[in-house]
């Protein structure tokens, strides 16, 4: 309790970070080897890395391509190209950042990260109330000392009951944060997706305000994505590892899901990355519910 400064209320986190103007709807997440050739064709506006690319999960240090340079100049990115950073990982990394932060978000700050979505500390339906409450805290918090320190960052939100959306719709309605953040990997299954995610993304959608963008990491589905897109409109922004996974084997992402089209990394991975872009680009579809169920809409040609 200390350590979060003796409360689980949000009432004391304001966040003044605000999003690069330049900010794409599709950022692809890489794990930043041979960004150069995965590029070149490209020349995307924005790559994202994940935590462990740059704070190590065994030493707890940033690593040395990482060390006395910055994010562009690591990942070799152009000077009109964004670095983003997404803080998460497994519990022992995420933990092992927040215990050492005060060391490490100066160097964050000296990387000069474009954007950062600050580290997700996690939310496990059997932990005791009291654990669901510090990490929500905690999941803000973070983000605030980041901002402080001149990084821009956005916080996670997770959350398990009603009660905690509406937390959040309070604190969110006070403050209008530039963005806020939602890890959606873990939400494998569809009795996951449905019953725990897209109700409380829906409820979320009607508590954010119109300035307020949401970043979704984690969801490579075309049904999903537009179900993201029919809630959030052009606020949605998609980080996804996706297309270099797929593109690691040949495959690329299509319409009719995962085709392995034995083709080069790089020109997989260009058209993996141009389709979710373009499907972000279509006009966001309606939604409507159907008793409990989300049925999406698409517009009629």
């Amino acid at each position: 309790m200390r350590d979060v400064g003796g409360t689980v209320a949000f009432d004391d986190i304001v966040l003044e970070a605000r999003l690069p103007a330049a900010l794409p709807p599709f950022i692809p997440q890489v794990d930043g080897h041979d960004l150069a050739r995965f590029d070149a064709d490209l020349r995307w506006p924005a790559y994202a890395v994940g935590l462990r690319r740059v704070f190590s999960p065994t030493s707890h240090r940033v690593v040395p391509r990482f060390t006395d340079t910055t994010a562009r100049e690591a990942l070799g990115l152009h000077h009109d190209q964004l670095a983003v950073l997404v803080g998460y990982g497994e519990d022992p990394l995420v933990e092992a950042f927040w215990t050492r932060r005060r060391q490490l978000i100066p160097r964050l700050a000296e990387q000069q990260w474009d954007l950062v979505l600050a580290c997700n500390y996690s939310m496990y339906g059997n932990q005791p109330r009291a654990e669901h409450l510090l990490n929500f805290r905690r999941n803000l918090l973070l983000a605030q000392e980041l901002c402080d320190a001149g990084v821009p960052a956005v916080p996670n939100l997770y959350w398990f009951r009603q009660e905690d959306l509406d937390r959040y719709g309070a604190w969110l309605a006070d403050t209008a944060p530039a963005a806020v953040a939602i890890n959606l990997q873990t939400f494998r299954r569809d009795a996951s997706w449905n019953d725990m995610a897209l109700p409380g993304l829906a409820y979320l959608s009607l508590l954010l305000p119109a300035g307020t963008r949401l970043i979704a990491c984690g969801t490579s589905r075309r049904s999903r994505i537009r179900e993201l897109h029919a809630l959030f409109g052009d606020r949605l922004v998609l980080v996804s590892q996706n297309p270099q996974q797929y593109a690691r084997h040949g495959a690329v992402m299509t319409p009719q899901g995962r085709v392995d089209a034995h083709a080069h990394d790089h020109d997989a991975f260009a058209a993996s990355v141009r389709y979710y872009a373009d499907l972000l680009a279509e006009p966001p579809p309606t939604w409507r519910l159907d008793g409990k169920q989300m049925v999406v809409e698409e517009p009629t040609a």
